[in-house]
């Protein structure tokens, strides 16, 4: 069976460490996975006053997209020690109206990569209690710290041979919790 598999990256910027995790473990996942990156950076801030009769498009398209994945894998940033709000606010976005959430037993991994040794590690578990609370199953082993990922990738943007084993190792990783949770 081929799990489709939500990639969002909480990093907007262009030359993104984040992005190029992301890229390199869909580019390295097994055929169980079809992964894609899904943008969230065109999502307006959530507002419970504008989520009525008539929503902002752009969440109802995001939440009827989200809710024809099998699973979600996130990739985080950290900014002042927390996750960015691009990444909270697609979390919330379709997370809402109450009840009706879009997360719902999606099965998840949180990567989190930075220039930093501490490796967005704060921001990384911060992610990990919203899911928890959207009920997301969360890939606990391994676990997914990237420090000085600035020392990881060639011009390319390609993984360099002495990490791609350990990019590997988290892909299949989480290929086997996809198939365990949505059996």
């Amino acid at each position: 069976m081929k799990y489709k598999i939500a990639a969002l990256v909480g990093s907007l910027r262009k030359d993104s460490f984040n992005k190029k995790v992301a890229e390199n473990l869909i580019r390295l996942a097994p055929d169980s996975l079809e992964m894609e990156i899904v943008e969230i950076g065109q999502l307006p801030h959530y507002n419970e006053d504008l989520d009525n009769d008539n929503p902002p498009s752009e969440w109802v398209a995001f939440r009827e997209k989200i809710k024809k994945y099998d699973g979600v894998f996130l990739f985080t940033p950290e900014y002042n020690r927390s996750i960015s709000g691009v990444l909270k606010n697609a979390l919330d976005v379709a997370s809402r109206p109450y009840g009706q959430s879009v997360w719902d037993g999606k099965p998840s991994a949180v990567a989190s990569a930075s220039l930093s040794p501490l490796a967005a590690s704060i921001a990384n578990h911060t992610v990990r209690q919203s899911l928890v609370f959207l009920n997301m199953p969360v890939m606990q082993q391994p676990e997914i710290y990237i420090g000085s990922a600035h020392e990881l990738f060639d011009e390319n943007g390609k993984v360099l041979e002495k990490s791609q084993g350990f990019f590997k190792q988290v892909i299949d990783a989480y290929a086997d919790w996809v198939k365990k949770n949505r059996g």
